[in-house]
């Protein structure tokens, strides 16, 4: 008989969680799992790469109600009676507009005023699985019947005492959390010491034949430039440090440099990063081209990647740059050691931008220098895939 398995994550955009998951998906045997999948936000680019025997559930009433405009929703509420969902609405809403908050905050101001209106799943599953922190580990804790509950936690974030009340009500109720790197682990241990022996360490799966196939299948860039591409993939939102780039293109445009500085990804900064990208004149060198579900031609064709930021759980983009032999120049996050070899894969700068371009004009002006990188990545072990067998390890 299959073991029922529950995935439950916010979205499959193309952020590394997602990516990770969708790997991990595809590397299931299907012969011994029955595998379902709930998602907060549906039409993610990523979706199209879940693997057929993967069932996903129909959105939650709540998601496609969420998604409705102002108007619409109202007209729902009163046309099916749904008033107390209307008012879950507003009041997150509302919350929200009274100050700034960081995504964890964000999650938990969620989860307090729509839990309410977010039914149980009626089925019971041999493993639940929340592939995210935030709103899937509240719900995975508290909607969903499970023998067994895992959450992975792939950021690595600090949280103050009330935030790390709210989530220990959470956190208690799971048999194991998942960190998706050895410093991850060690934030999480700093927030809850009491976890000690409840903390597991598996990495983000990279499965470099899935990666190398995908670069393989589609264009990438289609304007003519014939300089010097760089690449960063990424959410644009304050973690990605997006102003530590955009100060880096400036300062390159001033010396001259014949580059174009390409960007895959959204995010609630796209109007800062544009606003700056018009005041400073970077339109021919800071390109914003929106999120692609296979990113893996433009990373193939870049002659740099480069990651600027400021804290990250692993840097699942770093590990596909690499798995495509392209060099990479990236700030000194917490978790970048864990894959990263400064001077040998690539290289390791402060969290400046005058590191970060300092580091950028050290390759692209030294060809002995990037041919050794690259000759390094061609020999370098690649992918882990391995880790699939911790996660069988982990659900028995």
């Amino acid at each position: 008989m299959k073991k029922n398995l529950l995935f439950v994550i916010d979205s499959l955009k193309t952020a590394g969680a997602e990516k990770s998951l969708v790997t991990l998906l595809s590397m299931l045997d299907y012969s011994v799992y029955s595998v379902d999948l709930l998602l907060f936000a549906h039409g993610g680019a990523l979706e199209e790469l879940v693997p057929e025997e993967v069932n996903i559930l129909k959105p939650l009433k709540y998601t496609k109600f969420s998604e409705l405009d102002l108007i619409d929703s109202l007209k729902y509420s009163v046309v099916n009676r749904e008033y107390k969902m209307l008012s879950a609405r507003f009041k997150y809403s509302s919350r929200l507009r009274k100050g700034k908050y960081s995504n964890p905050q964000k999650a938990m101001l969620f989860w307090q005023s729509v839990s309410s209106v977010i039914p149980g799943n009626p089925k019971e599953y041999d493993v639940a699985v929340s592939y995210a922190q935030g709103i899937p580990t509240y719900y995975v804790a508290e909607k969903v019947k499970a023998k067994s509950k895992f959450a992975w936690v792939n950021v690595s974030y600090q949280l103050n005492e009330k935030e790390k009340e709210f989530q220990r009500i959470f956190y208690d109720q799971y048999n194991k959390i998942v960190a998706v790197s050895d410093s991850t682990k060690e934030v999480l241990l700093e927030a809850f010491p009491e976890y000690k022996d409840k903390i597991n360490v598996i990495y983000d799966i990279n499965n470099p034949n899935f990666i190398s196939n995908m670069a393989e299948l589609e264009d990438s860039y289609e304007d003519s430039f014939d300089g010097i591409r760089l690449l960063t993939i990424g959410r644009l939102a304050n973690q990605k440090g997006y102003d530590i780039a955009l100060e880096t293109c400036r300062i390159l445009k001033e010396q001259g440099i014949h580059f174009r500085w390409y960007v895959l990804g959204k995010g609630p900064l796209k109007k800062e990063i544009e606003e700056y990208i018009e005041k400073h004149n970077l339109n021919e060198h800071f390109v914003l081209l929106g999120v692609k579900a296979n990113p893996y031609p433009f990373i193939k064709n870049a002659d740099l990647y480069v990651q600027t930021s400021k804290f990250e759980g692993f840097g699942i983009a770093i590990a596909e740059a690499r798995m495509l032999n392209i060099p990479v120049v990236t700030t000194r996050f917490d978790a970048v050691y864990s894959q990263m070899v400064d001077g040998k894969n690539g290289l390791v700068v402060d969290m400046n931008s005058t590191a970060v371009c300092d580091g950028i004009l050290k390759l692209i002006g030294s060809n002995e220098l990037r041919e050794n990188i690259v000759n390094y990545l061609k020999t370098e072990k690649k992918g882990n895939v391995e880790e699939i067998e911790k996660f069988y390890q982990l659900i028995g």
